[in-house]
């Protein structure tokens, strides 16, 4: 994708406050999904399992993203014709735990004309509180329709 053309606005980073990923919202997640693995659900499962107690589902953090581009800011998150499109690339690098805060950061990779509308590349890192490796790193690709 082209990055020529890209305004200012495009090259800033765009970062959503911060938000709570309680244990609420991941056993919610859970029974919508029926993925009930223990380690998203059970805090002896978890502790067992070598993590500090339960933790977020990855796929959790990705279904965040729509309402967290909304947050950011960013133009497109507030965009009736924008469709998912997929990722290029996505990562799960640490765990986010039950009860921790997030935030993400959104950044512009590029944008192409394509028959249905322009392509956009989002890169997008999510951040937990007090740690200093992103939990989830990725290039969203989204469809502009028209």
């Amino acid at each position: 994708m082209d990055r020529a053309g890209m305004d200012e606005a495009e090259e800033q980073v765009w970062v959503t406050d911060w938000m709570e990923v309680g244990a609420d919202l991941v056993e919610q997640f859970a029974d919508l999904t029926e993925d009930w693995n223990p380690i998203h659900v059970d805090e002896d499962a978890a502790r067992a399992s070598g993590l500090p107690g339960t933790i977020a589902h990855g796929f959790l953090l990705i279904s965040l993203l729509a309402p967290l581009l909304s947050d950011s800011g960013h133009p497109l998150g507030d965009t009736p014709n924008l469709l998912n499109y997929g990722f290029d690339s996505l990562r799960f690098i640490a765990p986010v735990p039950s009860g921790s805060r997030i935030r993400a950061h959104f950044r512009e990779a590029g944008r192409e004309r394509v028959k249905l509308g322009t392509r956009c590349a989002m890169d997008v890192e999510i951040e937990v509180e007090g740690v200093e490796r992103p939990a989830m790193a990725a290039r969203w690709i989204m469809l502009k329709r028209g």
